[in-house]
Formats: structure tokens, sequence, C-alpha cells
């Protein structure tokens, strides 16, 4: 089975931005690829949201929906609160779509919130007003605690989630064999669905719903026009609609639904939300151990509003200010809403808060002994070594591999997530080090100059054919050549500058002073950086020329021979005078006037 979130792995480019990005480095780079690692991943959609080849991607469900929706079950749509800030005005068109796409009725998932919040505050009242558990309506921070802070597991509430409660309760008021697919802006309520079967049975996320909507070619906008034209009627939410719960998806909304929320100080209630903020929360809760407040974590900075699943573009204060205006508006109408299951809620804690006899649902898990290994100093110190970092010096810390320090991606490289090749400093000086090997050790000359045409960097090879310099210069004294105008040593200077405005390689051959030299153009950056090749060519041309002025004096010699013996040789001294012009033209390159293979520009002495 496919994951919720998955890589691409021909889409992979190698930047490990998602290794940056993801709070539990849960991506393993392997042969240049980032893939994620489904045992250490939380869902929570980070790396996602900032992969920019869009190699991350998420499961797709809607096929699978489908065909669910053309089995002969009832399928109820688990709509969740957040879609008044992802659908702004125009959730009663939603509800009507949603009817055109199969489902046989739409029931709010913030009705299971409302269970949710019976069910604490009847805990709180049995325990002096207090309840020191973490809520598990956010599906990443309960996969967070279980895989990297099993400690503190028992801390888990232990009412199942809003989403598991609202999925029993509908199968409760209309029976087992019902469907339930929800609908919401979060990846990690796939897992939910994987791991616990039927509760619900789908996930889908508001970008796959937009997708199917527009499949189908259904217009929100133009379903609320027939709404408003009194064409068409809303489906009722089933049973009711939510009240006051559907203020789940902003930070604190949850806190605000229940009674606690009469209590401006939050006294006994803590809402955090975000990545940073909740690990920090949970690191510090097993450091000192000393929480005794409710908390309200959710991983998604300012709530579920701003799921990995929802619409980007809007702001998170405008999503906030819809999604507050909602509520209210089911507060302050006579619309009819949940008032809560007391019957529900007693079954629920008679039970120990299991809603079927299915292990799956028991938030209690085993610790993952997957990754965390322990790792001495001396093997780190060594991965550490591998990794370029001789002493703390180098230890940059740049962040450029994607982790927070050195010392986190040698970890890494030791439990198999990471590779040598992902340190960009250790990269950066192996690329120098070549380059400087291949400059000091190539016969010819070299030299790279920037667009102010000063040298950026040169060889000996360069410094012997343009300067007085006749002796190998070692690094240090080369260094000192940086920085210095190209015209101090070359004279045909305005050749480079020509290779910034067309940016192309070419091939010249000159005569400057006594040496010929083919000099070959290359562009390093584009308009910023041009490097040269000078390969001194004078001795093979002396020695060409040497051969070509020896048949021209045989030439002569046969000449004056022939006058003499024109009588003995007959036509031979024609045949002679003919293979000897040829092989004179054998060392002329023939064509655009050349002579002894340059053109009369090339010829001119460039001194």
């Amino acid at each position: 089975m496919i994951y919720p979130i998955y890589t691409e792995l021909t889409e992979c480019r190698d930047c490990y931005k998602c290794v940056r990005s993801c709070p539990v480095k849960a991506i393993q780079v392997h042969e240049g690829s980032a893939v994620v690692v489904k045992d250490r991943c939380i869902y929570c959609g980070n790396c996602v949201d900032t992969c920019p080849s869009h190699a991350k991607k998420i499961r797709n469900d809607l096929a699978r929906v489908k065909q669910f929706l053309k089995s002969e079950r009832k399928v109820f749509c688990s709509l969740a609160p957040s879609v008044a800030a992802e659908f702004p005005n125009r959730v009663d068109a939603l509800v009507v779509a949603l009817k055109r796409l199969g489902f046989f009725a739409t029931s709010e998932t913030a009705i299971g919130a409302a269970l949710v919040n019976a069910s604490i505050e009847q805990y709180a009242s049995e325990h002096d007003g207090r309840c020191d558990w973490i809520s598990t309506a956010c599906p990443t921070v309960v996969q967070i605690v279980k895989k990297y802070y099993p400690s503190l597991v028992p801390s888990l509430s232990k009412v199942p989630s809003p989403l598991q409660c609202h999925s029993a309760y509908l199968r409760k008021l209309y029976g087992q064999d019902i469907g339930i697919v929800f609908i919401g802006p979060c990846i990690a309520k796939k897992i939910e669905a994987d791991e616990t079967p039927g509760y619900p049975d789908f996930a889908l996320t508001f970008g796959e719903l937009r997708s199917w909507l527009e499949e189908e070619q259904i217009d929100l906008d133009a379903i609320t026009g027939q709404l408003e034209a009194a064409e068409e009627s809303v489906p009722p939410f089933l049973p009711c609609a939510a009240g006051k719960s559907t203020l789940y998806p902003v930070e604190g909304g949850m806190i605000a639904s229940m009674h606690w929320g009469s209590d401006p100080f939050q006294t006994h209630a803590v809402a955090i939300s975000g990545s940073d903020q909740v690990v920090s929360t949970l690191k510090g809760m097993v450091q000192d151990n000393q929480n005794r407040d409710f908390l309200e974590l959710l991983f998604c900075e300012g709530g579920c509003i701003n799921g990995p699943g929802s619409e980007t573009g809007r702001s998170s204060a405008s999503k906030k200010g819809l999604a507050s205006r909602y509520t209210r508006s089911r507060i302050t109408t006579q619309q009819e809403t949940f008032s809560g299951d007391p019957q529900f809620v007693s079954s629920l804690l008679a039970s120990g808060y299991s809603l079927v006899e299915k292990p799956a649902l028991a938030r209690e898990a085993e610790p993952s002994t997957l990754f965390g290994k322990y790792h001495s100093d001396e093997e780190i110190e060594q991965a550490l070594h591998l990794l370029g970092k001789a002493d703390k010096q180098e230890e940059l810390n740049c962040g450029g591999c994607g982790y927070n320090s050195c010392r986190e991606m040698a970890i890494a490289y030791l439990d198999g997530m990471a590779e040598p090749e992902m340190c960009v400093t250790k990269m950066r000086k192996e690329a120098q080090g070549k380059m400087d090997v291949l400059l000091r050790t190539i016969p010819i000359g070299v030299v790279i100059v920037d667009d102010a045409l000063k040298i950026v960097d040169c060889n000996n090879g360069f410094l012997r054919l343009f300067s007085e310099v006749d002796f190998p210069l070692d690094g240090d004294m080369l260094n000192m050549v940086a920085g210095l105008p190209l015209e101090r040593f070359v004279p045909f200077h305005e050749k480079f500058r020509e290779q910034f405005t067309y940016a192309k390689a070419e091939q010249y051959r000159l005569h400057y002073q006594d040496k010929f030299l083919r000099v070959t153009f290359f562009s390093v950056e584009k308009q910023r950086l041009v490097g040269a090749l000078f390969e001194d060519i004078t001795t093979p041309t002396v020695r060409r020329e040497t051969v070509i002025k020896k048949a021209e004096d045989v030439i002569q010699k046969s000449l004056e021979t022939v006058q003499q013996i024109a009588s003995l040789l007959g036509e031979n001294a024609a045949d002679t005078e003919i293979m000897l012009n040829s092989l004179i033209d054998a060392f002329k390159v023939p064509g655009n006037g050349e002579v002894n293979g340059f053109t009369k520009d090339e010829q001119q002495d460039l001194t």
C-alpha cells in the first residue's frame, strides 16, 4: 500500500529542502534521492509544501472513494469544520455538490468534537476540574508522541479523536454498514483511516475535493446562484448542524468550545500550535514531567485552517476570521445545533473510552525501536571526520545539508539517513581542491576573469606566457595575482570582453611576440565569469614552416636543373615541381586567405 506521503524519485532534484523542513528528519537520502521513511514520518505535510520540484506527493484516494460510492452502502461525508475557511460563503453550495457527487448525506466532524468535549469535561469533573491530557484531535501530534516521545503516550487523551468519535456516532445512529469518507485539510487523517478502518473508511483532502469538483464540472458559484434563486434546496446536515465545536480548527478553538473557554487566563488548559512550539512543548514535558494542564496541541501553525491539504494564498487572519464568524452564526441564529448525547458519552466512559473492540483504536502504543539509536562520541567523531570536519572550527553548522548541526548530520549518517555528499562545505572543498590541482598541473595556460576583466584565478602556465616569471609559483603566490587587471598581462584583453556579450565557446589562433598561441574561450558563469585556455603551438608551426622553406628551395634548384638538362629529364622535372608544390600545400591550411594556418588578421603581431 502507498503511504499518505511518498516520493516520486524521478522528480527529486537533490536539494535537501524536504530534509530541512521536516521537524523529525524522517527523510532518508539514498543515492541522491530524498525518500520519506514511513516508520519515522508523522504526516505533517511540511515536505509536500516545501518541495520545489513537487517530488513529494500526497496519496490520491479519489479513485477508491469513487468506487466506494458505487457500492450499495449509504456513504456519509464527514466534513471538517475548517470548510468555512476553505470555501467561504459557499458551504451550502458544497453540501449540494457533495450530494451530486453521490454521497447519501453530509455530517459535520464537529459533532464528534462536541462528543470529545463532553467526555473530557466529564472526566475533569471527576478529578477536581483538572485533566492533564494531551488532546488527540491532531493525528500528527499523536504520531509524533508515539514515535518520538513514547514516554508521553500515557498522557495522550483517553478519548478517541473527534473524527473517530464522529464515525462511531454515525454508525450508532445509522447502522454499522454505512460508509464514511472524511474531507478536510489534513493529510494525517489518511493514516488515521488506514490504522482504524471504518473510522473513517477513507480520508480526502480539500485539494482532492477541488480536483473532483473540477473533473465533474461542478461550479459552486453556479450552485450558490441557484440556491439564492430558490431553484434548489440545501440538504440538511445529519443528524443536525454542529454548534460551538465548529471552532476546533482554530488555535484555542477546542478550549473555547468547552467550559474552560470562559476562563480568560486558561488556568487549566493551554493551546499551542505550530511545529516548533509543539516540539518544544513535548521536549519540555519529557524533561520536567510537571504538566498539570490540558494541552490542545495543533501541529499546523494557527490550527487546522492552515492544514497541508488546504488551499494556499489566503492569510491566517482571513481564515481565522471566516471560521470564527461561521461558528458565531451557528450560535446566534435560531438554527438547531447538536446539544450532545449523554448516553453515547456515558457508554464511551463505561467502555474505558473504547469505541469498538478493535485494538487499533487504542491510544497505547509500543515505543518505536526502529530509530534513535545510541552512538558513542567516538563513532560520531569518526563520522564527522569522514564529513571533512577534522576539528570544531570546521563544524560550521550551516544547515545546507538540511540538518541543524554538523553533529546531527553525522548521527543521521550513522543511522543510514544521510550521505556524505549532502555536506555542502565538504563538496565545495573537494571541488575547489580538484580545480586547483587541475589548474596547477595542466600543461597549458589557464585564466579565469570576471566581468570587470579582473583575474579570478590562473596558473603558472598563464604566467609563463604573459609575464616575466620563469619559475613556478606556489598556491599562495598565485592567489596574490587574483584581483589584478587582466590588461596588465594580456594586451588583447578586449577579446575577453566580447565573450561576455556573445557567451559562446570560441577559438582563436594568435601571434603574440615570438609565439603562436591557440586560445580557447569558455563560459564559467554566464555574463559573470569567463575562462581562457592558452596553448603554445609555436614548435609545430616552426617545424611546418621549415619544411615549407626547404621544399621551396628544392623547387628552385629543380627549376635551375630543368633548364640545364631538360632534354634528359623530359616530363620528370614538371612532375617533381607538382609533387613539391603539393608538399607545400599540404603544410598550408587552405581557404579564408590563411597562410601557415593563420589568417592575415591573425598574422598581425598583437604586441
